[in-house]
């Protein structure tokens, strides 16, 4: 097979290469004493501007005694073929200084990347930048004048490196922009979640045995910070948590809570399908009428206290826990809203009713969120409403039975035709009533059941609770025993409760090794402003890396049901006396964005948060 002059053939001979060296040393001779242009006319793979001293793609050493003032010897890849080089299809694009680009022949670029060692002739690797010199812009200019984009020569003096390389911008490609060196955002908060919790599991590769066992001085400094709402300032990264005095003392008034009413030898969290924690526990006021009569004369006090501390923003909100449905109270500026808002999930049919009969206004938002997404537009929907109402208010009381007696004969008139009129029986006012509230009734204990009550008339909701008898169960392990009121700041009657806090060291697997991992159980009533609080600590104290697995109460969950319509901004409403963190008030301010779910896990790593819901 022949082979071009000049040229390694094969790497598989040897003895042929280094023959070709000597030949073409000594035609060196020849070369560098004729001018250039002249003596590079006779072999094949010389550049007609190549300079003395200089042989592209030649197998053989360089002697350059001219040009280099060292006067050393540089070697070339003796198994370099233009074959394997050159392609006139492949085309790279070359950024200028202006951003233009251009498209070049690979050929000159690959002889550039391997001039200078950073690519590879057999694979033309492009290097992710390429330094160009004066001499190379002055080359392409004259090639293709008016184009403001830049290529390579194959001359290979012209890649020697000197002060003016040195001087020139690096040019990158798209590729070179390394994703790594865009920052992630940062989350530096979640949203907030307003239903309640009754477990709370956190798991961190460092230790978290600082978080029980407190001293009895922290203890007492810990309860007495929260009931006069004092609140320290901790580090952005606590060394060592576990000698931090503030830090052990915030994490416990963080667990404090107070509820009514208070029985030691009774868990009074949750009450909805909690029927077996109250089997077989002392109740004495189960069959005594002037007991049940004392715990809810008590407990009506209790809660209009709770409801005028609302009123006057020293209460930020406060649960109502019945055995049957849970009401969710919140002040003025809280969820995004301008006016006191009650949510109650979940409700039946004859709780509604007895609602409407006292002359409580409310609203069930996901059913009409359901019904505008099927609408589209919610003016569409006001209009058959309103026509209806006026022709119900034209007629008289009599006119509906005869119409629709009237359309039941035309319906049926046909059956009449077919002489089968008696073989069918024809529905009654009753049915078709269940059959026209069936839709409202298959709400019941679903979240979409959820009720929203605002302004004024909660304060009607507060008086109905008190007076509704059917607020206490009649019969049943929770027969005659009060709903449980949750709340963050004292109220009348209340008794102050903390969280349980455990702490417990675990070896966990990972791939084939076992890793060390410290985990945090809380258990109780966790309301929105502890978990928020309790996150925030362990930022610190955990130098920004933790997770946690949250337990929702199920009928709560939908309380995070965005329902309000008069919007307001953050800063409109006082909250400052309210006795939650500054930080805490910020997140329940604002709108809730969960809808009917909870947050079921929070990560934090590396100072950032992420979630699931």
């Amino acid at each position: 097979m022949s082979q071009e002059p000049g040229y390694s053939p094969s790497f598989k001979r040897p003895a042929e290469i280094m023959r070709m060296r000597r030949k073409r040393t000594r035609s060196d001779a020849s070369v560098f004493s004729s001018p250039s242009g002249q003596g590079s006319t006779g072999s094949p793979g010389q550049s007609s501007s190549s300079p003395a001293g200089v042989r592209p793609f030649s197998p053989g050493p360089l002697f350059n005694t001219h040009s280099r003032s060292g006067g050393g010897i540089k070697r070339r890849n003796p198994f370099a073929n233009i074959e394997n080089t050159y392609s006139p299809k492949k085309k790279f694009l070359i950024y200028n200084e202006d951003g233009n680009t251009e498209a070049t022949d690979s050929y000159k670029i690959r002889t550039r990347t391997e001039k200078e060692g950073d690519g590879d002739m057999s694979t033309g690797v492009l290097p992710l930048s390429v330094r160009l010199t004066e001499a190379e812009k002055q080359e392409y200019h004259q090639d293709s004048p008016g184009k403001k984009s830049l290529t390579f020569s194959e001359d290979d003096s012209l890649f020697e490196e000197d002060e003016e390389d040195l001087k020139t911008p690096l040019l990158k490609s798209p590729q070179a922009i390394a994703p790594a060196s865009i920052a992630p955002p940062v989350c530096t908060e979640y949203p907030a979640d307003w239903s309640l919790k009754t477990r709370l599991l956190f798991t961190s590769p460092l230790t978290l045995s600082w978080a029980e066992q407190p001293k009895a001085q922290e203890q007492a400094l810990g309860l007495v910070q929260h009931c006069r709402a004092q609140f320290d300032t901790l580090p952005h990264s606590v060394q060592d948590p576990k000698s931090c005095s503030e830090l052990r003392c915030a994490f416990q008034q963080s667990l404090a809570y107070w509820q009514h009413p208070s029985l030691p030898w009774m868990s009074l969290f949750p009450r909805i399908n909690a029927e077996r924690s109250f089997t077989g526990k002392c109740s004495p006021w189960a069959h005594d009428r002037a007991l049940q009569q004392s715990l809810m004369s008590e407990w009506s006090v209790s809660l209009s206290s709770l409801y005028s501390l609302l009123k006057a923003r020293v209460c930020p909100y406060f649960y109502l826990c019945s055995y049957q449905f849970t009401v969710l109270f919140r002040a003025a500026g809280l969820g995004g809203s301008s006016s006191i808002t009650a949510l109650i999930s979940p409700t039946t049919r004859g709780l509604r009713e007895a609602m409407k009969a006292e002359g409580i206004e409310f609203s069930l938002p996901l059913v009409e969120e359901r019904r505008k997404s099927r609408t589209g537009h919610e003016g569409e929907e006001e209009e058959p409403k309103k026509n209806m109402q006026e022709c119900s208010d034209d007629c008289q009381p009599g006119d509906d039975g005869d119409n629709d007696d009237n359309d039941d004969v035309d319906g049926f008139s046909w059956l009449k035709e077919m002489g089968i009129q008696d073989k069918i029986k024809k529905p009654d006012s009753i049915t078709i009533q269940l059959r026209a509230e069936g839709q409202t009734v298959s709400l019941d204990h679903k979240p979409e059941s959820v009720v929203s009550v605002e302004g004024s008339h909660t304060f009607t909701l507060i008086n109905f609770l008190i007076n509704w008898k059917s607020v206490v169960a009649a019969a049943g392990s929770q027969a005659g025993l009060p709903p449980t009121l949750l709340a963050p700041s004292a109220f009348r009657g209340a008794t102050m409760h903390t969280l349980k806090a455990r702490s417990v060291n675990v070896k966990s697997q990972v791939g084939s090794t076992y890793q060390n991992i410290s985990s945090l159980e809380i258990t109780g009533p966790i309301l929105p402003s502890s978990l928020h609080t309790i996150t925030s600590l362990l930022r610190p104290a955990q130098k920004g890396n933790f997770s946690s697995a949250l337990y929702t109460h199920i009928p709560t969950a939908v309380m995070n049901t965005h329902t309000t319509k008069q919007q307001c901004t953050r800063d409109s409403v006082d909250l400052s006396g309210c006795g939650l963190h500054p930080a805490s008030i910020q997140q329940l301010q604002e709108p809730s964005t969960l809808g009917k779910t909870a947050l079921t896990h929070i990560n934090m790593n590396n100072y950032s948060y992420t979630w699931k819901n």
